[in-house]
């Protein structure tokens, strides 16, 4: 391997990235291929709309707990001896999950794997962090964002046509992570860190965590991840469906279309924030996300046309396809080497919670202004945050290029 700077551009020629990415598509493999999907499983297994929601929460809520434990045991023990077992396990719960033969043992083995889904989204950005600095860290976290909106729009497809043989089918995708949990022991390359070296003490580990969080810009960042999952879940998945079907007329159809329009902006805009941190930092560019976010949804009630609510779902995909690499970058930066795991995995525990907020939120705002209410309320959610976050985040020092690549950064690949 090169000891010499890698331009930007040459990231995409690095098998180690993609193989990194493979571990972002495994992670959100368990809720995208199975959300189409749910109603027939329900029809199958004779469920109730209640049951049928818990197909999705035992598997989350291994995710929520699991999250920054197995955050410090990276830290700990090394990322392939926590990431391959994960991904095995993974494999093995939704192979398992197929073959269940009723709601009990589906809930169970929907369980297995969310414990062996809960260090993969962690364990990519920590990986991603691991390798690459500068520009090219930032290229990296739009690339991997930009797979995840792709993502979210054909696993829905793919989930769906299985299902049409049999529902079980779709469980059977699981199993692509068990090449990939091969590939990762025998090419993947990871930087040697100390974190593996002497004693480790739990306190001191949890004191250097909490003094590496405890300051204004990780703060700032943690705010800003939090509303921007708390907009995409409430106002977006929540409020532009309801606005389409009840108040414009929309079918299942469009409105699939509509919000696959939004993940395809986002994973355009994500794969295009190479070019656009040519131009302005980190900062800037997540303060340039809650600003359109806040446009998209001051649109929305206002359009009395449901095409024309693909302008808007545009415009909140590019927010969410600037800001949210932008704000994974920015984390990777101030995440203390020794610390890195557990601190990615707190970004994705405030992603959780994100996820969980917006749609109980929307819930309440729904209750108090109504439809319409919702989406004033939203933009200026996004506008506070847009306030709160100039006065939070400050100018984060860069990290050299491609760390991993660096003996004078006392790293070599392994």
């Amino acid at each position: 391997m090169k000891s010499n700077h890698k331009s930007v551009s040459n990231i995409y020629q690095d098998k180690n990235l993609y193989i990194i990415i493979g571990v972002t598509l495994i992670s959100v493999l368990g809720v995208m291929s199975l959300n189409p999907i749910l109603p027939t499983i329900g029809k199958s297994l004779n469920l109730s709309p209640q049951q049928i929601g818990l197909i999705m929460t035992s598997f989350l809520v291994p995710i929520a707990i699991g999250t920054p434990i197995f955050g410090v045991l990276a830290d700990r023990i090394g990322r392939k001896k926590i990431l391959v077992p994960s991904l095995l396990l993974f494999a093995l719960g939704g192979t398992l999950s197929a073959f269940a033969q009723d709601f009990r043992s589906l809930l169970e083995w929907r369980f297995l794997q969310g414990i062996g889904a809960a260090s993969l989204e962690t364990l990519s950005l920590t990986m991603i962090s691991d390798l690459y600095g500068g520009k090219m860290l930032t290229a990296a976290m739009a690339f991997n964002t930009s797979m995840i909106g792709i993502s979210a729009t054909v696993y829905p497809l793919i989930g769906g046509g299985l299902a049409q043989l049999n529902w079980r089918y779709t469980f059977a995708l699981s199993l692509l992570a068990v090449p990939l949990a091969v590939l990762i022991s025998t090419k993947l390359k990871l930087p040697k860190t100390q974190s593996n070296a002497g004693h480790f003490h739990l306190n001191t580990y949890l004191k250097e965590t909490w003094s590496s969080v405890n300051n204004s810009q990780v703060i700032g960042l943690m705010f800003a991840v939090l509303s921007l999952f708390i907009l995409e879940f409430g106002a977006c998945f929540i409020c532009v469906p309801i606005v389409a079907a009840d108040s414009l007329g929309a079918s299942g159809a469009v409105i699939g279309i509509l919000l696959a329009i939004m993940e395809l902006s986002l994973a355009f805009f994500a794969s295009q924030l190479g070019l656009f941190a040519r131009k302005l930092s980190e900062t800037r560019l997540i303060k340039v996300c809650f600003v359109l976010c806040a446009l998209g949804l001051l649109m929305i009630p206002v359009i009395h046309n449901v095409w024309l609510l693909l302008l808007p779902m545009i415009i909140l995909g590019a927010g969410l396809g600037i800001g949210l690499p932008s704000i994974q970058t920015m984390f990777a930066r101030l995440a203390p080497e020794n610390n890195r795991a557990t601190f990615m995995a707190l970004n994705v525990t405030l992603q959780s919670v994100g996820r969980a907020m917006g749609p109980a939120l929307a819930g309440i705002g729904f209750g108090l202004l109504g439809i319409q209410g919702v989406f004033y309320a939203s933009a200026g959610f996004a506008v506070v945050t847009f306030v709160l976050l100039s006065f939070f985040l400050k100018k984060v020092t860069q990290k050299n290029d491609y760390k991993a690549l660096l003996p004078s950064d006392g790293h070599s690949l392994h």
